[in-house]
């Protein structure tokens, strides 16, 4: 017998328990107390439950909760009342709570339920002064609640409850508690310490209530109040109409503007729409602004301005070769897009905007080749404005289309944006690094570039602030880019292509000569009576100080030459020496920087000429390769287990052996990789390999730079060459590069990039390049002066470029081209 002592009693409260053997059904996410009856959906557990109590123990069975921690320790007798299905179909059944019990061991019974041993709290007692004064204020709280929200009929349900225990166990119904409160009061068996537990919780819920009806007061007592506003405003108006007055609030402002506004009429029609509910709204509105900020950029756009196209072609020309060195591909297609124009003038034929009539190109290449400041000079040619859009690292659609004007802060996209800030519909807009668009969940911004840059839809591009359409037609869309691959397919599609490939070493000179020299002359405000930079340092400099494309480096050593004959300059000015003269008396130049003093400008060259020392030894071979930078050289090497100690395996050792690959290779270098093993290993008697063993050893084929990813076909042929001069022991000729792909069969395949191919070979002094035959037509678009300084010679079988590639043994001839292939200088 459990005895337990009631909370401030002043009788004996006897608790007397008996045992019962019940099957259990545990609920997942209801708490049942005594006196509760609830619906319950049945599951196969359930389902057994409920058979075991129907079949063994007069419809009785145990509910519980089912806790994730623990087991629960105490538990409901409850009586099945009805069986039948809800209405989606599923099985139910109705349940009616009637005593709390305390969950014993787990028996064994009939059927597949789980049987437990229920004890019985059996109360037996008169109920004291102290229990009955808390059901009193548990009961007047809980009435207090129902009060607020007119639930009439559970207030008299509440009235009718006399026996404190039964009360208690009505807050099962209570919304506002939680299961973990429920179940604290179904394992609290005394009545005293429930209904001390629930007063506690119900004064603290309608603490909660009462701020949140204090909360609603206030926001109804606001909304009344704007609403009293917006109707005494509306009868203000009307009011004023009637009188002819003006109306205060701006709105007549923006409809005077639309309409004294020289706007498309579809766009005349969409302003007048907002400015109705401009006028029908109030002031005080979130949307007066929006249709404010809406109204303010329509009436900004330069909807019928344009600027006239200049159609003297030679000065566009003279204007083009003015601002930029070479380039000669994108002046072309400048000057015959003034061409067509200047030409449909001259007949009398309209020069308007329409499907088509843009021009999108692509201009692809290095840093450093003039792609961004090319922009500026086209518009100073076609005589347009100029704005840039820089699209660098851009991930959000909006960008590009605007956002929606249901967003706080919405704006047109950037086009929309370059379209007002160059206050004309035809200007030249240069979308700047377009290879490095990016995509998140906020959209591709290069799936919206696809309208933009569309010639034949861009006519009627809708951004998503504006919400109606704008003719891009007339734009001339410049896109910059250094890597062709990172351009979408269906957006590369839309573009003419321009590819920028790079200086020769001439252009350079040229470049830096004409243009370079003088900026930095007058940004160190040097002039060229103080300082001169003769020719032949300025081909030190490209030749063995810069190794690029393009010329930012070159131009940042000028820089730097000219700020330390500068500071030399004014070190001799503190000095008061005087200055030489010539014998009409003028000052003469006061610093030469020639090549011989050029390394006390500069520093040491950090270029030099590394062929010779790399494949001085045999296994290395010189290959090209075309990078996000432009071209440059690559040398390959290859190597075999034991070939420095010059042993040789037995037969007994000899195996095939493994190849490995290492320089950071991708998938396709290194299946390049295999295809010139197995093809040298099948090929080994062509390729004049007398010691077989040395390919059944342990092949070790490195790139350099090893921190440094590369990929591509086009190292087929270096990679034959390295290891047939590692396995025949002749190194290859320090002079040569070459690039193509080759196959099992040895033939030489084509491969792209050939001019900054060969642009690199220049730089890096070579002189001979094997190529592939099928690009020949290539070599139309290299520099004559580059085809003066290689000798290029096309191929198609691979072994006859490692004849031709490597040393020749004592006592062979030198290297010859074959009357068989043709010769490109």
């Amino acid at each position: 017998m459990y005895v337990a002592q009631p909370f401030e009693r002043p009788q004996v409260w006897r608790t007397y328990m008996t045992t019962t053997q019940l099957p259990v059904l545990f609920l997942t996410d209801l708490v049942v107390l005594p006196g509760m009856v609830v619906p319950i959906e049945l599951d196969d557990t359930a389902r057994a439950a409920v058979d075991a109590a129907r079949a063994s123990s007069d419809d009785e069975l145990l509910v519980a909760p089912r806790l994730e921690e623990r087991y629960a320790t105490y538990g409901v007798v409850a009586t099945i009342v009805q069986l039948g299905r809800t209405a989606g179909g599923q099985a139910a059944a109705v349940i009616r709570a009637e005593r709390r019990v305390k969950i014993g061991s787990g028996v064994t019974g009939p059927g597949a339920a789980l049987w437990v041993e229920a004890e019985d709290i059996t109360e037996d007692g008169h109920e004291s002064d102290a229990v009955r004064a808390l059901a009193s204020e548990y009961k007047s709280l809980v009435i207090a609640s129902l009060q607020r929200r007119d639930a009439w009929q559970v207030i008299e349900t509440v009235n009718r409850v006399t026996d404190p225990s039964n009360l208690a166990d009505l807050s099962g119904y209570a919304g506002y508690l939680s299961d973990e409160q429920k179940m604290q009061l179904l394992e609290t068996p005394d009545v005293a310490e429930r209904l001390t537990l629930l007063i506690g919780w119900t004064k603290d819920h309608l603490a909660e209530v009462e701020v949140n009806d204090k909360i609603a007061s206030d926001v109804r007592e606001g909304m009344d109040k704007s609403q009293r506003e917006f109707l005494l405003r509306q009868q203000l108006n009307a009011i004023r109409k009637e009188l002819g007055e003006d109306e205060p609030d701006g709105a007549q402002d923006y409809r005077t503007r639309v309409e004294e506004a020289d706007l498309p009429e579809d766009v005349r029609k969409a302003a007048l729409r907002e400015v109705g509910k401009l006028e029908r709204g109030s002031d005080q509105s979130p949307e007066a602004g929006y249709l404010r900020t809406w109204l303010d950029t329509i009436l900004e756009l330069p909807w019928h301005t344009k600027t006239t196209d200049s159609t003297d072609i030679v000065a566009a020309r003279a204007v083009l070769d003015a601002d930029h060195h070479g380039l000669t591909d994108v002046k072309d297609r400048i000057v015959e897009y003034l061409a067509i124009r200047a030409r449909r003038a001259n007949r009398g034929l309209e020069v308007v905007g329409g499907r088509g009539s843009g021009a999108v190109l692509a201009l692809v290449g290095p840093p450093g080749v003039g792609k961004t400041s090319l922009g500026e000079s086209v518009a100073r040619a076609l005589g347009r404005k100029f704005v840039r859009v820089a699209l660098g690292g851009v991930r959000d659609e909006a960008e590009i289309r605007g956002h929606r004007r249901t967003y706080v802060g919405a704006l047109p996209g950037r086009i929309v944006r370059a379209i007002t800030e160059a206050g004309s519909m035809n200007p030249v807009v240069l979308l700047d690094e377009i290879d490095k668009v990016g995509s998140d969940y906020r959209g591709d911004p290069s799936a919206a570039l696809l309208e933009v840059l569309d010639p034949a839809q861009n006519h009627t591009f809708r951004d998503h602030y504006l919400e109606v359409d704008l003719d891009l037609s007339d734009v001339v869309f410049l896109a910059t880019a250094n890597v062709l691959e990172s351009i979408p397919q269906p957006l590369l599609d839309r573009m003419e292509l321009v590819t920028l490939d790079g200086y020769t070493e001439d252009d350079k000179i040229a470049i830096a000569r004409d243009y370079l020299l003088p900026k930095q002359s007058e940004l160190a405000a040097l002039t060229s009576a103080e300082v001169e930079i003769t020719d032949e340092a300025l081909r030190e400099i490209a030749a063995n100080y810069t190794r690029e494309p393009g010329v930012r480096q070159l131009e940042r050593l000028l820089a730097k030459a000219l700020r330390k004959a500068a500071t030399e300059l004014a070190s001799e000015t503190l000095s008061q020496e005087p200055a030489d003269r010539d014998d009409s008396g003028e000052e003469v130049s006061a610093i030469v920087v020639d090549a011989e003093n050029l390394v006390h400008y500069l520093g040491r060259p950090r270029f030099t000429p590394e062929g010779h020392e790399r494949t001085s030894v045999p296994g290395v071979a010189t290959g090209l390769a075309v990078t996000g930078l432009g071209g440059d050289v690559l040398f390959i090497e290859a190597a075999a287990d034991g070939t420095a100690t010059g042993s040789s395996p037995t037969p007994a050792e000899r195996r095939r052996g493994s190849l490995t690959l290492t320089g950071q290779l991708g998938d396709v270098m290194k299946e390049s990789a295999q295809i010139a093993w197995s093809y040298v290993r099948a090929h080994a008697d062509q390729l004049g390999i007398t010691d077989l063993s040395t390919l059944d050893r342990d092949i070790h084929i490195h790139v350099p730079a090893g921190a440094v990813p590369k990929d591509g076909p086009s190292a087929g042929v270096t990679m034959v060459t390295a290891l047939v001069s590692m396995a025949t022991g002749q190194p290859v000729r320090s002079e040569v590069g070459m690039t193509g792909e080759v196959t099992l069969n040895g033939r030489v395949l084509p491969i792209g990039g050939v001019k900054q191919k060969l642009l690199a070979a220049q730089r890096a002094g070579l002189t001979t390049v094997f190529v592939p035959q099928r690009n020949e037509p290539d070599l139309d678009d290299v520099p004559a002066e580059v085809l003066a300084d290689i000798d290029v010679r096309p191929m198609t079988d691979v072994a006859e470029i490692v004849r031709l590639a490597l040393e020749p043994a004592a006592g062979k001839p030198s290297m010859t081209a074959p009357a068989s292939q043709p010769t490109a200088a």
